[in-house]
């Protein structure tokens, strides 16, 4: 696919960050879209944003939609069909943030967390692919992360979501070279993104005193981090589309990360640990009383 003009895209996660962004480039460039997210607030400043800035006459629905519901997801992707004749493109974008230990972890902030991220993508995936096919021209792009590709600790939910989205993402682009059908699948790995994704986020308890210092600390520093701004990000992503890319890395941390990875695909492990064991907050000294108290 060299040229979004006249396309039509379906965006989750479109209420801020890469999912606005891309919804803001594909505009740029005549693509017809189909925007989705939880935020129903997001989307209409997504939608007044696009309407105010780009002059291209393009055709734009909204559905206020929780991608961790399969039925929903199933019904949007219908809905989007009825309203634009057809469907090119669907980017799996939705996704949250978990940080916790595995001890610690609850099983319902995992099933959150996999709801959202994984089958969010699968949903996606499944309920879009035959209107792709249909169109005799799609591409699925779905977000991994660079946590889909080096692993860290305090971070076992959102890694395995990420680990998962990228070897269904990758299993999915064999099958569809295999099938030759007009239709391409390409997983995105981004590193730190100046997205909303943080301040969403939930942080448990058990992190404060083993690698973080507090909560707000916790999230001031992760903020620090998001080096890449996301219209930079959908610049690349879309950039990979054209090129058919299987795997597209966005920012200098990412591509650190995913070499770092390459050359020490084991032992990288022990370099974390002994970055976080520098990082973590340090014990307190005990304090004794003491006891003046004269002697007899």
């Amino acid at each position: 696919m060299k040229s979004f003009n006249g396309r039509v895209a379906a965006i989750t996660g479109a209420a801020s960050g890469m999912g606005r962004a891309l919804a803001l480039a594909l505009a740029r460039e005549g693509c017809h879209l189909a925007l989705a997210d939880k935020n129903s607030q997001g989307l209409e400043q997504t939608l007044a944003l696009i309407r105010t800035s780009i002059s291209s006459p393009v055709t734009i629905t909204t559905q206020v939609l929780d991608v961790s519901d399969r039925q929903a997801v199933e019904e949007w992707a219908a809905r989007c069909v009825a309203d634009h004749a057809q469907v090119n493109l669907i980017f799996n974008n939705a996704g949250v943030a978990l940080s916790s230990t595995v001890e610690g972890v609850d099983y319902a902030d995992l099933e959150w967390i996999l709801n959202i991220n994984f089958w969010g993508v699968v949903y996606g995936t499944k309920a879009f692919l035959p209107h792709l096919k249909a169109s005799g021209d799609g591409h699925v792009i779905n977000t991994s992360s660079v946590f889909g590709l080096f692993a860290q600790p305090g971070m076992s939910g959102y890694n395995a979501s990420k680990f998962a989205v990228r070897g269904f993402t990758e299993a999915l682009r064999q099958e569809l070279d295999l099938q030759r059908c007009g239709v391409s699948a390409t997983c995105v790995h981004p590193g730190g993104i100046r997205t909303d994704i943080c301040r969403s986020s939930r942080i448990d308890a058990n992190m404060t005193g083993f690698l973080i210092h507090s909560e707000q600390q916790a999230r001031a520093d992760f903020e620090k981090l998001f080096i890449t701004d996301a219209d930079q990000a959908a610049k690349v992503i879309l950039q990979g589309v054209r090129k058919n890319k299987r795997r597209v890395l966005i920012g200098r941390d990412a591509y650190f990360l995913d070499l770092l990875a390459r050359c020490l695909p084991a032992a990288y492990q022990a370099l974390v640990v002994f970055a976080s064991k520098r990082m973590a907050p340090k014990p307190r000294a005990p304090v004794f009383e003491t006891n003046d108290e004269p002697r007899h």
